[in-house]
């Protein structure tokens, strides 16, 4: 408890889901967090509520991605609110969503669509916030699963395969600073997201039974791995990619 007293942090897509469950992660361990969002502001002003019931401190900022202008008109956001910090030490980007469609039913619009929601907006959120991010500062972004084959979010994951390629290679540019740059990348999870998928007892227990673990995993218990990438004990951990799909890959062998 405690671990980041006085710290700032940053969580795209944070009113929701496993950005919510982080988000209530950095702020239990002390930190000041920034709850984006990206169209549903009541989500994220329940999230700050809940952060703020709790003993945490939480400010909501609004700012759609993957549309032109959108990650300067996030930090413009930010730095309108009138609780927000100058510096920011966690930046987390977590915001993204799915384009159902194999190869075959991918045209350019959904391509070019599933690429700015979940490659180019972490990148310019990463460019635009780099002035604000303190030395020693934290990024960690949540992308996919990529030794799993996934033909049905084809576009999806060659975007999410970028941002990890981007965290690499980042973090050799960031390492004079301090900063550290890490993604994670999380299994099948219970997210509202998933509510109707997981409804379906058949589909659940096929689901559940690709962790060795034989279910689902929770938010929180990926929430817990991004806060470790958050605090100083991840000091010496930098551009990897930290599985947390509950041994997908051990029960897909």
């Amino acid at each position: 408890m405690g671990v980041l007293k006085g710290k700032t942090a940053l969580v795209t897509g944070g009113s929701r889901g496993i950005g919510r469950a982080v988000a209530e992660r950095l702020a239990r361990d002390g930190a000041l967090v920034a709850v984006h969002y990206g169209r549903n502001a009541a989500a994220a002003e329940e999230t700050v509520e809940a952060i703020g019931a709790a003993g945490g401190r939480a400010f909501a900022i609004g700012a759609e991605l993957g549309v032109p202008g959108d990650a300067q008109a996030l930090w413009a956001a930010y730095g309108a609110h009138p609780a927000h910090t100058e510096g920011v030490d966690i930046l987390v980007n977590n915001a993204g969503a799915a384009a159902f469609a194999g190869i075959g039913e991918t045209d350019e619009e959904t391509y070019d669509r599933a690429h700015a929601l979940n490659a180019r907006a972490p990148f310019f959120v990463i460019k635009y916030g780099l002035e604000r991010l303190r030395d020693g500062g934290r990024i960690v972004n949540v992308t996919g699963t990529p030794h799993i084959a996934l033909p049905a979010i084809l576009a999806t994951i060659t975007a999410k395969g970028a941002v990890n390629a981007l965290t690499r290679s980042l973090a050799a540019e960031l390492a004079p600073r301090g900063i550290t740059v890490n993604s994670v990348g999380p299994g099948i999870t219970e997210t509202d997201l998933n509510a109707d998928l997981l409804a379906d007892e058949a589909t659940r227990a096929h689901l559940a039974a690709r962790s060795v673990f034989h279910r689902v995993g929770t938010t929180q218990e990926v929430a817990d791995v991004v806060a470790f990438l958050a605090s100083p004990d991840s000091r010496w951990v930098t551009g990897q990619h930290l599985d947390a799909t509950g041994g997908l890959r051990l029960a897909l062998l």
